[in-house]
């Protein structure tokens, strides 16, 4: 009932630019932060894995402590949050011919990207954190961080970049 009402006043309000905008808006975002994880999964996590184990370990202990900016916090979290607002709206528009590629866009990103994020690659990067670079421990968590880091990486980029198709073809 409540959902019926919302979509009767959503289809009166001429919010169309708005909701274009968003979508540009939610694509430079998708594209920054999946740009920025392909960096990653191309290169950084290959270069870092070239190191000594503890300069490795020191380095990407640095970068974990660096990635709070608003360089990156701003279009991860923002196209997040654009990302959750995509999935209702197109909940709510399923008469529209654009809303099953904008669910997927959404949910790829939300779910692939911040979801990933969340439940693979910040508890690695918490417990290398709390981590000794020079111990011999720390340096066999080491070894496995970076295969099992780097895979969640890759998992976050293709989706990622599913979700950036998947936006272009709802705009």
């Amino acid at each position: 009932m409540l959902l019926q009402r919302v979509r009767l006043i959503w289809k009166r309000c001429p919010v169309s630019d708005l909701v274009n905008t968003g979508l540009v808006i939610a694509v430079v975002g998708a594209g920054l932060t999946v740009g920025t994880l392909f960096a990653f999964s191309a290169f950084i996590m290959s270069a870092l894995k070239r190191l000594d184990e503890a300069e490795g370990i020191r380095a990407m202990q640095q970068i974990n402590k660096t990635v709070y900016t608003p360089w990156f916090m701003g279009p991860f979290f923002g196209t997040t949050f654009l990302s959750a607002g995509a999935v209702v709206l197109a909940l709510m528009s399923m008469d529209q011919q654009w809303w099953l590629p904008l669910l997927c866009a959404g949910l790829l990103f939300v779910v692939g990207v911040f979801g990933i994020t969340a439940v693979g690659n910040v508890p690695l990067n918490t417990k290398l954190a709390s981590l000794d670079s020079d111990n011999v421990a720390t340096a066999e968590f080491w070894r496995h961080y970076i295969v099992i880091w780097t895979r969640w990486n890759h998992a976050r980029v293709v989706l990622g970049t599913l979700s950036i198709i998947f936006y272009l073809l709802a705009i």
